[in-house]
């Protein structure tokens, strides 16, 4: 077996070009499992209906990789946001316009489960069978959200026998919990929680983000009948995409503290400890707050853009940038005086860790990191140039933030030792997680034969 090159079909909905950074974990597997011994086969969405589009991360595909692309009936995302609740108007034609839209709205999110997405799992199934057909496949790697893909994963492994291993980039019940257009009909999230198992008794495997994720994940399968193995992979960061951060120390060109936070900001990543220990330090400390920037790149929704307006009547400078292709949210990680990870103290949220982690650590900035005891503190500790607090600890945070700013903005660079949360590391993780899968598939009875399709 040894030197033998397998194949695996990757099943991601969120795939270049498509933007986020839910992309990067599927690109860099299929960027560097070549390079353990795994060719990689893509099945994704011709016509995804998604908020950004970032066609930089296509650099990160290799040429050679074999791709292809299944249409989805879902509407334009354009047209979803169109639906979005609005405020309040005055006439009453608004507002019953904009009660139909909630009605309308409303039904879809508690039609369309487990996401809108499921629109893309008939014309996915259908060109995932012919590809099978085609070609030798040794595994299906489906990685989620949005996590109908997992069906289109499991009808794949029920037809063709092909290993199933199932990649959670987020934990399906922590996501249904705190989830913005989450459907609130008992009645869909108990759908929702025997969805999940009939998924899992399909898998052979699965993987995690976090150690913890993993131990819940491992629960779940049992539970669901199916005790399998359940492993934790990181995120991580590609040396490819970051410069070089020099060691030392240097100043900001206006002299100014730079706080940034690069990702998207919703209910499990909200800015509210940040923003309500910033308003303390102005209380208490206004002779330093003129000298603080916050800057804030990424996504964010409404409740969350009203928090951050908090700031603009502050004598401090707010700078708010919406999505960035990648090179640019790389750049501002690099330009900042301290970058800010943020964790709502929910339950679930010690399980959870924002793969801006892994970047941050690498970027040598000092951080700020803001969220309750878990796996990102556990992550973190150890690290030269982190400072952590709870998101309850309002003083601290403040204290901390007056600590830098009479420091007179200066930037600290730190050489990390983090070569275990590569990219090109995590490759050779699911590379050898796959190697024992196939290994077990080669003493299992022969698979089923793939059906043909029809026209």
């Amino acid at each position: 077996m040894a030197g033998k090159t397998r194949r695996v079909l990757l099943i991601a909905y969120q795939f270049p070009p498509v933007g986020g950074a839910g992309v990067q974990r599927a690109a860099k597997f299929t960027k560097y499992l070549p390079e353990h011994g795994w060719d990689v086969s893509v099945l994704t969405v011709s016509n995804p209906s998604v908020p950004v589009v970032d066609r930089s991360l296509i650099e990160d595909i290799p040429p050679q990789t074999l791709i292809r692309r299944a249409k989805s009936w879902e509407p334009d995302y354009r047209l979803k946001q169109k639906l979005a609740p609005q405020a309040p108007a005055g006439t009453s034609s608004v507002r019953w316009t904009a009660k139909f839209k909630r009605a309308l709205r409303n039904a879809a999110t508690n039609l369309l489960q487990p996401d809108p997405q499921i629109l893309w799992a008939p014309q996915a199934i259908r060109q995932g069978l012919r590809l099978l057909r085609e070609l030798p496949h040794d595994a299906i790697l489906v990685t989620a959200p949005p996590f109908s893909s997992f069906l289109v994963g499991a009808a794949l492994r029920r037809l063709s026998g092909v290993p199933l291993v199932l990649d959670y980039r987020d934990e399906w019940t922590i996501s249904n919990q705190y989830w913005e257009n989450k459907s609130r009909h008992p009645l869909v999230a108990r759908f929702l929680r025997r969805l999940q198992k009939v998924v899992l008794r399909h898998a052979d495997m699965a993987i995690a983000t976090t150690r913890r994720s993993a131990r819940a994940l491992d629960q779940e399968a049992s539970d669901a009948g199916r005790p399998l193995p359940v492993h934790c992979v990181y995120n991580g960061f590609d040396p490819a995409d970051l410069p070089e951060a020099p060691e030392g120390t240097s100043q900001d060109d206006e002299g100014r503290f730079r706080l940034a936070h690069v990702g998207t900001l919703w209910n499990l990543t909200t800015a509210l400890p940040l923003v309500s220990a910033i308003e303390r330090l102005a209380d208490r400390r206004p002779e330093l707050i003129g000298r603080l920037d916050v800057e804030v790149v990424g996504r964010c929704t409404q409740a969350e853009e009203a928090l951050l307006q908090r700031l603009q009547r502050l004598p401090c400078r707010l700078v708010r940038r919406d999505y960035v292709d990648h090179k640019a949210a790389v750049e501002a990680m690099h330009q900042a005086s301290e970058l800010c990870l943020l964790l709502a103290d929910v339950p679930g949220a010690e399980r959870v860790l924002p793969g801006k982690t892994f970047e941050y650590l690498a970027a040598g900035r000092e951080i700020l990191a803001i969220a309750p005891p878990g796996e990102m503190q556990d992550v973190l500790r150890g690290f030269a140039g982190v400072s952590a607090f709870s998101p309850s600890d309002l003083d601290g945070i403040s204290e901390h933030l007056a600590r830098r700013l009479a420091d007179q903005s200066f930037r600290t660079s730190y050489q990390r030792a983090t070569a275990h949360f590569e990219r090109r590391y995590q490759a050779g993780q699911l590379a050898a997680l796959l190697n024992q899968l196939d290994a077990a598939a080669a003493h299992a009875p022969t698979p089923a034969v793939v059906p043909e399709l029809t026209a």
